[in-house]
């Protein structure tokens, strides 16, 4: 696992939060923000973003990944991720956050609440076997 100061730690949680106040839900109500760190230090964040067509929904982790690339380009890396969530439950990244999640950040360490508050895991061990480039051939 990367190692994060507690200050990195809680800035990352603090702009996850705050982004999970933009969040557009007003069909599920769960409203989710997540914040990425990159290896060069820059925090990306998004929040939830529903449709009544619930297949084109796009998640929290997803939609700050798809921002960092936007801003950054294809070359950036995840260091880490963290998600919350309006109702304090668990909550981890779904399985597909967690493939994109193991595109850009195959070692990032991931901050989410757990059962017994503020988790941390990493994509490997949320998502064994992930596929990847490799798995390409």
């Amino acid at each position: 696992m990367t190692t994060l100061t507690t200050e990195q730690q809680e800035s990352l949680i603090t702009a996850a939060r705050r982004a999970s106040q933009n969040a557009y839900a007003p069909y599920s109500h769960f409203r989710v923000g997540a914040a990425i760190l990159l290896d060069n230090g820059q925090v990306f964040a998004g929040c939830n973003v529903e449709n009544v067509s619930y297949g084109l929904t796009n998640c929290a982790e997803r939609s700050a990944i798809f921002a960092a690339v936007a801003a950054v380009g294809a070359a950036m890396k995840i260091r880490a991720v963290a998600v919350v969530n309006d109702r304090n439950v668990a909550c981890s990244p779904c399985g597909a956050c967690r493939q994109v999640i193991a595109e850009f950040g195959p070692q990032a360490d991931i901050f989410y609440l757990g059962p017994n508050g503020m988790q941390r895991s990493t994509v490997r061990e949320l998502l064994p076997d992930c596929f990847t480039s490799d798995s390409l051939g």
